[in-house]
This record gives C-alpha cells, sequence and structure tokens, in this order.
C-alpha cells in the first residue's frame, strides 16, 4: 500500500480519533516528530521559509527549494508527508510540474490554495484570490499529473477573509467537485463556524484544520475538533514557535555567561545526540558493506 493510500485510509476511518499532522521543516525535525509517534508530517512552507532563510511566509520560498527539502525528509522518515504546495508556484502548467516533482521527492499529499501569486499566511491580512474558476483548473491539473502516483490533493480556500462564510464554502464545493482529496477552508474565526464548514462537508471527504498558537481559529482538543467532523488536524509552526522561544534565551544566556552551564539539563549531549540520529547503528551498517569486513 502506498503512502497515499495509507494516509487516505486514515482519514476515513472515522471509528479512529483525527490524524494530527504536526508541523517539520527538516530531516531533523521530520525523525523527532517519527519518534515521538506522529502517523503522518506536514511540511509547511511558512516554517521552511522561517528555518531556511530566517523569513516570513510570503511567497519567498522556490519550488525547487522545496522539492530538494521534501526529498531530503522523505529519504529520513517512514510515514506519509503532506507537503504545503502553496500556490502551486504558478499557472496550471506550473501546479503540474510542481505536483509531479513534488511527488517524484516523495510527498504523499500536496497542498494548493486559492491565492494569488504573491501568496503569504493565511492569517495575515492582504491576501488576495484567484477565481474559482482558475482554482478548479489547478486543482484539475494536479489530479492529472498525479495520476501515476496516487498522490493526494489538498485544496485550500482563504476566502472567508475576503468574501465571507457562505463564498468560501461554494468555493469549497468547486474543489471538492473538481477532484479535490480533502478540503482545507481557512481561518474559521469561531466554533459556529466550524460547525458549519463541517455540516456541509464532513460526510462526503476529509475536513482538514489549522491550528495556529496566535492565529485566528480557535485552538481547541483534538478530540473536540474531531467531535466537530475534522479529519486532520495540523499544527504547521508550533515547533518553530517553540524553538525560536528556546533559541532567544539560549543565545541570550550562552553570551551573557560565556558557557552553556545552566543549560545541561535542557539540551543533549554530544553522546546523546548521537544516540537521537542513531549514529553508531549507521556506522555499524556501513561496515557490513566493508569490502574487508566481507572478505
Amino acid at each position: 500500500m502506498t503512502q497515499s493510500r495509507v494516509l487516505i485510509s486514515r482519514l476515513q476511518d472515522k471509528a479512529k480519533a483525527p490524524l494530527l499532522a504536526p508541523g517539520v521543516f527538516d530531516g531533523l525535525s521530520s525523525m523527532m516528530a517519527e519518534k515521538a509517534g506522529a502517523e503522518a508530517l506536514y511540511l509547511s512552507g511558512a516554517s521552511f521559509a522561517y528555518t531556511r532563510f530566517g523569513r516570513p511566509d510570503i511567497g519567498l520560498v522556490s519550488m525547487s527549494e522545496m522539492a530538494e527539502n521534501v526529498a531530503a525528509i522523505a529519504d529520513r522518515v517512514d510515514v506519509p508527508l503532506i507537503v504545503d504546495a502553496d500556490t502551486g508556484f504558478g499557472n496550471a502548467l506550473n501546479v503540474q510540474r510542481t505536483a509531479r516533482v513534488f511527488a517524484r521527492s516523495g510527498a504523499s499529499a500536496i497542498q494548493l490554495e486559492d491565492q494569488t501569486l504573491p501568496k503569504r499566511c493565511g492569517h495575515l491580512a492582504g491576501k488576495s484570490l484567484v477565481s474559482a474558476l482558475e482554482m478548479v483548473g489547478k486543482i484539475k491539473a494536479a489530479k492529472d499529473a498525479l495520476a501515476p502516483w496516487n498522490t493526494l490533493v489538498i485544496a485550500r480556500t482563504d476566502a472567508i477573509a475576503l468574501e465571507g462564510v457562505s463564498a468560501a464554502l461554494d468555493r469549497a464545493e468547486h474543489y471538492s467537485e473538481a477532484g479535490a482529496d480533502i478540503l482545507f477552508i481557512e481561518a474559521p474565526q469561531d466554533t459556529e463556524t466550524m460547525r458549519e464548514i463541517a455540516r456541509r462537508f464532513a460526510d462526503r471527504i476529509p475536513l482538514l484544520v489549522n491550528m495556529i498558537e496566535g492565529g485566528k481559529t480557535p485552538l481547541l482538543p483534538l478530540s473536540t475538533l474531531g467531535d466537530l467532523g475534522f479529519r486532520l488536524v495540523i499544527y504547521p509552526g508550533a515547533f518553530v514557535r517553540a524553538l525560536t522561544f528556546m533559541g532567544n534565551q539560549f543565545y541570550a544566556d550562552l553570551l551573557n555567561n560565556g558557557s552553556t552551564e545552566i543549560w545541561q539539563d535542557r539540551m543533549l549531549d554530544l553522546q546523546g545526540l548521537n544516540t537521537l540520529l542513531g549514529t553508531n547503528d549507521l556506522l555499524e551498517k556501513g561496515k557490513s558493506y566493508d569490502g574487508e569486513a566481507q572478505s
């Protein structure tokens, strides 16, 4: 069974709790999330922009940069990888190229949104949208391109902030009819709107909800989100926010104190890091291919 099939089967199994896919941005964060028990991972374009370039989520990341990262993560973990493909990096033909490259690199699902270029975080002001018709074309283009891999398409609309809830639901209806496998209606601002989304779609197609600390959508427990009707819950930037909170304090303490002494109980030493990375196991595996060892 392909990872894409594993993912959609898990989302369709309503006897299980919603699937929580933590946000990751590189091989190390992905490996740690998998070790912690994650059944799927979400490669966040925002978190990649934050950590790779120290820049905000305003459309500065290129397709090839993201694809390289997809391949690095897919080589490190064995769970489905959901990839934020932003707008597809252009028109429908760009979407097809993006979809093929991401699928070859190891994506189990790609997420496309209906913003114009350059895009920005769905919880920031100043966004604009392409027409629903153009987005439908992008979804169909992605589905055609992804057929050899059976990679899933997540269709995201940012229309709530710009056109209102009703228009966002209508857009989502069109995107579902176009062949989207999962719907993502971004930034509902209260639980009643979340219920309205679920009433319209939850019985027909898996719904994704985005949990952002300080964002527009209420932060709710996984069980509550499941009761509302959502099947896929992402925390795309949570680890980066935790990491940056810790990092600011760590660097300040190091430079003020000239030592990491007060951090010793809050960090891995060299042996601990090598244990986490599986260094010894990897070196032993390398020895098994050593020509002298086999002679």
